[in-house]
């Protein structure tokens, strides 16, 4: 449960707003801005994504399990014991019931459900709390330096490709690549804060193929993330995976100089979306101790 964090939140709301449907192939000499022009088309056009004001979803996140390998820790002036190994890890993930929901600009609520108690994250666009049930944290706590950070540079319900000049973002062709056996374009985005991110696009269909992620700490070393988008469906003409899967990716070697194991794919399942629900603003702001508590 420990890995449940803002990071994922925002990766999540990021991930669940692009979409995209079947487009015509791609010609020579495209620029950046054709590519994100036939993205925004095959999405469900640019009027409609300007339409929503906000999004709801729900479903299951994979939570808690890790088939990584343990790694064997050096005893000190140990020369007989040798090496230490760690306790196994569990290797099965928990599917967690989770509900989000997204309203402009930048506003997000995230419930997650564990052993009976509910876990909330809450950010009204500028500040931001947090409540943890399942860490024995019964009060309701803002977030830290980092997690406002995160959650102020992280992409409106839209994506950071609608109106991307508008939100002082630069995008770059950097390229293309294979993703999956599939040709697709690199795009490199540049927000307004300086922050810089990738953003693969499918050159035949035009979706979002796969998205850089924010880097996940193991073993004491900062390992890549990416996270790959699977199964979309039109929900109110637009586009919407409902399927996302995490990949951390190996390093070589960890921070004690032993080989780093694979960490195997983590999923995210959406049931259910829907687009411009009627959200109390209120549900934006600092949450109660008690709902947590109360809720099941």
């Amino acid at each position: 449960m420990n890995r449940w964090s803002l990071g994922s939140c925002s990766l999540l709301a990021f991930a669940i707003s692009l979409g995209a449907a079947e487009a015509p192939s791609s010609g020579p000499g495209l620029s950046a801005a054709d590519i994100v022009n036939r993205n925004i088309e095959a999405r469900g056009g640019l009027q409609a994504w300007r339409a929503v004001q906000s999004m709801s979803f729900s479903g299951k996140l994979g939570a808690g399990g890790n088939q990584r390998a343990a790694l064997p820790v050096p005893v000190p002036g140990g020369r007989k014991l040798g090496q230490l190994a760690l306790p196994a890890r569990p290797a099965e993930e928990v599917q967690l019931p989770f509900a989000m929901e997204l309203m402009r600009p930048r506003k997000m609520r995230m419930e997650l459900e564990f052993a009976g108690q509910t876990a909330i994250q809450v950010y009204d666009g500028s500040s931001g709390w947090k409540l943890r049930p399942f860490l024995n944290r019964r009060v309701v706590e803002p977030y830290t330096a980092e997690e406002l950070r995160i959650a102020s540079t992280q992409a409106d319900l839209d994506g950071p490709l609608v109106d991307y000049a508008a939100k002082g973002t630069r995008i770059e062709l950097a390229g293309t690549e294979k993703v999956e056996d599939r040709d697709a374009y690199k795009l490199k985005l540049t927000m307004k804060s300086g922050q810089a991110i990738h953003v693969w696009i499918d050159a035949q269909t035009f979706l979002e193929t796969k998205i850089e992620g924010q880097p996940r700490r193991l073993d004491g070393v900062d390992h890549p993330v990416e996270v790959y988008f699977r199964d979309f469906r039109t929900v109110a003409g637009l586009q919407i995976p409902y399927l996302l899967e995490t990949k951390v990716l190996s390093v070589g070697t960890t921070a004690l100089g032993l080989k780093d194991p694979p960490v195997p794919m983590e999923r995210a399942i959406i049931n259910k979306v829907v687009v411009n629900p009627k959200l109390d603003e209120a549900r934006f702001s600092k949450p109660q101790a008690e709902v947590a508590s109360n809720a099941r």
